[in-house]
């Protein structure tokens, strides 16, 4: 799309409106959007644009990341009623506007991205192109399914437990979740909290060229990923020298397991013997730890705090209850039940599992290879309970995301990949972990399963 704007072939303007005209016979369906920008976004596109990605159309996720002139909801009901409006650019949102994207909106998330579906009072429910009663996934889930649609190439995503890799697995896309401290959050994030930026996209090709377009620290960031030895684009071609996998194909918490996630990851890892890597049955016997979700409780419980805080000041006052998903306000008043003590413990408990997680690489493990998920996308309204059991949906999750929020905890990247498809039709997803700060590794594997086992001849059918 890119090569075709820049060779006057197309203009920007007409790229847009086919973006557009796609979002608009999609959203009856689907409800990804939360806010529409088209009118700002044809502004752009008759403007000087330049970078890899000109005339491109772009979605930015609806949670915490500012756009100058632009508002946000954070997929809370308050916010969405009177949007608040950004005076400043986040970094990340500076290196997109350079890469010469055309962002025309914001796509749907649950409000702090705290679940792993989409479904809010402030934006209704946003539904899987693959099958609409299902949902995308979460927190990422209206960018997945904008992407899925083919609204548009690709699309901006966050990850704080697996919110990139979660909607990519179950909307048939790749989703890379960057190491801790590549991709900068200055202007809307912490970098050195659980949660990263990203993207999710249909090829290994764009997700490289993301990255190499928007990597790297913005000023005062206190957490730095290693720089690159080459751009992440070189990855793609030339295959690495043969690997030592590690296969995890049981639930390491002790939940069930779907019979799909388990023939996906053994297809995968049957693959990349084939390919030349050396694949055994090997993980981190720190993700067995049942002990560590009470203990690390205390910085969700206080991220949920904090996230309200971060609202009310967007919006001039404090949140009310009524303006507040009823999970997130639990979880937020438990926060302020917990003492400091609490806290303390919880990131020296975060810290010991980081140190004893990495070991498993540093003992001489190139990849862990695992099911991005424990079993299929949850049917609409399955995973959320208003109706005297708020917390019904936070409890599920755990047993449906046991393999993606261990990697927000190292900060170590990981990748989703749509290497399989059940009898259903429908996506189910893969994921390779690397050690921390090698994307190019995961690249570069991620490309070459992607030849050998190529998805993007599959589209939904709406």
């Amino acid at each position: 799309m890119a090569e075709t704007v820049a060779s006057g072939e197309v203009s920007a303007s007409e790229m847009l409106e086919a973006a557009i005209e796609r979002t608009e016979a999609g959203e009856p369906q689907l409800n990804a959007m939360s806010m529409r920008w088209f009118d700002h976004a044809r502004e752009v596109a008759t403007s000087e644009l330049s970078g890899p990605f000109c005339g491109v159309p772009f979605l930015l996720k609806d949670l915490w990341i500012q756009y100058s002139g632009q508002g946000r909801t954070d997929g809370n009901i308050a916010l969405a009623q009177t949007p608040p409006i950004s005076t400043v650019d986040s970094v990340l949102t500076q290196r997109l506007k350079a890469a010469g994207l055309v962002t025309y909106g914001r796509t749907t998330s649950p409000e702090m991205g705290s679940v792993p579906v989409t479904e809010t009072r402030a934006h209704g429910e946003t539904r899987n192109p693959w099958n609409t009663n299902l949902s995308p996934g979460g927190s990422s889930g209206g960018a997945a399914a904008a992407v899925a649609a083919g609204y548009l190439p690709m699309a901006h995503a966050s990850d704080g437990g697996g919110s990139i890799r979660i909607p990519a697995a179950l909307c048939g896309l790749v989703g890379l979740k960057p190491s801790q401290g590549r991709i900068s959050m200055q202007g809307h994030g912490i970098e050195n909290g659980l949660g990263v930026d990203g993207f999710v996209t249909r090829t290994v090709r764009d997700t490289a060229r993301l990255l190499d377009a928007v990597h790297g620290p913005g000023i005062g960031d206190t957490v730095i990923a290693p720089v690159p030895t080459r751009p992440y684009s070189d990855e793609l071609d030339n295959g690495p020298a043969p690997l030592k996998i590690g296969l995890l194909d049981t639930q390491p918490l002790g939940g069930p397991l779907d019979d799909d996630c388990v023939a996906a990851v053994r297809s995968a890892a049957s693959t990349l013997e084939e390919l030349g890597h050396h694949v055994e049955v090997s993980h981190p016997a720190s993700m067995n730890n049942t002990d560590l979700t009470s203990r690390f409780m205390a910085m969700w419980f206080a991220g949920r705090r904090q996230g309200l805080a971060n609202m009310g000041r967007a919006i001039g006052r404090e949140l009310i209850e009524a303006e507040v998903e009823p999970h997130n306000w639990i979880m937020a008043s438990q926060a302020d039940a917990m003492s400091a003590a609490d806290y303390a413990d919880a990131l020296a408990a975060v810290a010991q599992y980081r140190r004893e997680t990495q070991q498993w690489w540093a003992d001489g493990f190139d990849l862990l290879l695992t099911p991005t998920l424990a079993g299929p996308a949850p049917r609409i309204g399955e995973m959320l309970d208003h109706d005297g059991e708020p917390m019904a949906g936070v409890m599920k999750a755990i047993d449906l995301c046991p393999y993606t929020p261990p990697f927000n905890t190292t900060g170590q990247p990981g990748i989703s990949l749509p290497l399989h498809w059940n009898d259903e039709n429908l996506p189910v997803g893969v994921q390779l972990v690397a050690a921390y700060g090698r994307e190019d590794l995961l690249i570069s594997v991620a490309a070459q399963l992607e030849r050998a086992m190529p998805w993007a001849h599959r589209h939904p059918q709406l």
